[in-house]
């Protein structure tokens, strides 16, 4: 079996979607070459991958059109005080939150450069009814 070991987000302004995912997850962006940044998102040994940031070679996404990438989806400690950062930030919400029951919260947004990602909150209790 393989696994993703390695992501790329594009970019129509580099340093725009590095301040963009810098102040939402602390994820940093060494430079590798030009036009081509790293993408920190974790110390090293701790599960998880890293990956880069490349300047986008062609138009940008329309808003409404079907996914023709994968999506990555980030740990986050709230889904709720995630998309609200996103909001702050200059991003949008694809898909609000939903529940996926007995495991989590989910939710999809949209970046500065129109990629869309997903934030997800472990939560054993989500979907249930309220007490």
């Amino acid at each position: 079996m393989h696994r993703v070991v390695h992501f790329d987000i594009h970019a129509d302004d580099p340093e725009r979607a590095m301040r963009f995912y810098g102040e939402l997850f602390g994820w940093t962006f060494p430079p590798y070459f030009p036009n081509y940044w790293g993408v920190v998102t974790g110390e090293e040994g701790t599960p998880g991958i890293s990956g880069g940031l490349a300047m986008r070679r062609g138009p940008r996404p329309e808003t409404g059109q079907p996914v023709s990438s994968f999506v990555c989806t980030v740990d986050v400690p709230s889904v709720d005080d995630c998309v609200a950062r996103v909001r702050e930030l200059g991003g949008s919400v694809a898909e609000p939150k939903v529940a996926i029951p007995g495991m989590a919260w989910l939710a999809y947004c949209i970046d500065t450069e129109g990629n869309i990602f997903g934030v997800y909150q472990d939560d054993p209790t989500a979907g249930s009814p309220a007490p």
